[in-house]
C-alpha cells in the first residue's frame, strides 16, 4: 500500500518508507575513508532530494555509520523520517587490536570487535548500544543481521524478542537482513516478520530471490532490496571485461546478460544502472531499493537514476 507521499508502508505495519533508501554502510567507511562534512553532505542531499528512509548497522565502520547518521539526521522532525538498524553483532572492546579494521573491509581504527549474538539478550543489547549512537529514542525498523549460521537461535529467540518490543510500541517493524533468500524465505514463512532485506539476489541480473518474492507477497511482508547493481556490475552504462559481481570477477554468462541489457536500454534513450535500480520495485512485494551511497553526488545520480522515466518495452523485450 502507498500513502499519498508514495511511501510504501511495511508488511502491516505503520512504517513507510521512500521508494528509494540510503544505504549508509559507506558512512562507516566502507573501503576508503569518508570525511565527517562528506558524510553529512551526502545525508543533506539526501534530505533535499525527498529520500526519507535510511539504513544503517553497528557493523558498518564499527558504529561509526550509526553515529555520522544520528549526527546528520539531529534537529530533523522525527516523524518525517524512518531509520532501520540491525542486531546480531554486539561490538565490544577489543583485546588485540591491529590498529585497522581493513579486514571486514571499513577503514576504521579496530578498538572495538564484533561479537555475534542472536539472543533475546543479545539483540536488546544491541538495539540499545544502536540507539544510544544513532541518538535517537527509538528505531523504526530493525534487522536481524546475517544469521546465516545460526537460524534457529535467530529464529527462536532474536525474532521474537523483536516481535515483542514491536508490540510494546518500542520499535515500529522487525526484519532480517541477508546476502541469500533461502533462509529469509523460511523467515517469512515461519516467523512473526514484517520486512526482510536481501542483498544482491534480486536484481535485473539475478532473479534468484523469485520463491522469496513470491512468499513475500502471499504472507504480506515487505522486501527492502539491496545491493542493486550486484557489486558494481550494473552500475555504469556499459560493463567492463574487469567489472565484479558478488564482490568477485563476473561469471561470463553474468557479464553477457549485463551487456544485453545495456544494448536494450541505450536503444531506448536510458542506461544500464536506470534499469537497475528501478527494476527491483516492479516486483509488488518490494517496498524500497536501498543504495549505498557515500556523498552528494552520488545521492543525485542514484536519484536521476530513479526518476528516470523507461519505456514498458525495454522489460517486455527482458
Amino acid at each position: 500500500m502507498v500513502d499519498h507521499q508514495g511511501r510504501e508502508r511495511l508488511g502491516r505495519t505503520g512504517v513507510r518508507v521512500t521508494p528509494l533508501g540510503f544505504g549508509a554502510a559507506a558512512l562507516g567507511n566502507l573501503y576508503a575513508p569518508v570525511t565527517d562534512e562528506d558524510a553529512r553532505a551526502a545525508v543533506d542531499a539526501a534530505w533535499g532530494a525527498g529520500i526519507r528512509y535510511f539504513d544503517t548497522a553497528p557493523h558498518y565502520g564499527l558504529g561509526l555509520s550509526e553515529r555520522r547518521l544520528g549526527a546528520a539526521l539531529a534537529g530533523r522532525p522525527r516523524d518525517q523520517f524512518v531509520v532501520s538498524t540491525k542486531v546480531g553483532r554486539l561490538l565490544v572492546p577489543n583485546p588485540h587490536p591491529t590498529g585497522s579494521d581493513r579486514e571486514h573491509q571499513f577503514a576504521v581504527p579496530d578498538t572495538l570487535a564484533r561479537v555475534r549474538d542472536y539472543s533475546a539478550d543479545g539483540v536488546r543489547r544491541s538495539l540499545e548500544a544502536s540507539l544510544e549512537r544513532l541518538g535517537l529514542d527509538r528505531a523504526d525498523v530493525v534487522l536481524v543481521h546475517d544469521p546465516d549460521d545460526a537460524l534457529d537461535q535467530a529464529l527462536g529467540e532474536a525474532v521474537p524478542a523483536l516481535a515483542a518490543l514491536r508490540d510494546q510500541g518500542v520499535i515500529g517493524a522487525v526484519g532480517v537482513g541477508m546476502n541469500q533468500w533461502q533462509a529469509l524465505r523460511r523467515f517469512v514463512l515461519e516467523s512473526a516478520v514484517d520486512v526482510v532485506m536481501v542483498a544482491g539476489r534480486w536484481t535485473l541480473v539475478d532473479r534468484s530471490a523469485e520463491p522469496l518474492m513470491t512468499a513475500a507477497a502471499e504472507r504480506g511482508v515487505s522486501v527492502l532490496a539491496a545491493a542493486a547493481y550486484n557489486s558494481g556490475l550494473l552500475a555504469s552504462a556499459r560493463p567492463a571485461d574487469d567489472a565484479t559481481f558478488d564482490y568477485g570477477p563476473a561469471p561470463a554468462e553474468v557479464l553477457a546478460d549485463a551487456r544485453r541489457w545495456a544494448d536494450r536500454a541505450e536503444q531506448h534513450g536510458v542506461a544500464l544502472p536506470d534499469l537497475a535500480l528501478q527494476f527491483p520495485l516492479r516486483h509488488p512485494a518490494t517496498a524500497a531499493v536501498v543504495v549505498g551511497l557515500r556523498s552528494a553526488a552520488e545521492v543525485a545520480a542514484a536519484v536521476e537514476r530513479m526518476n528516470r522515466p523507461i519505456a514498458e518495452a525495454v522489460w517486455a523485450e527482458g
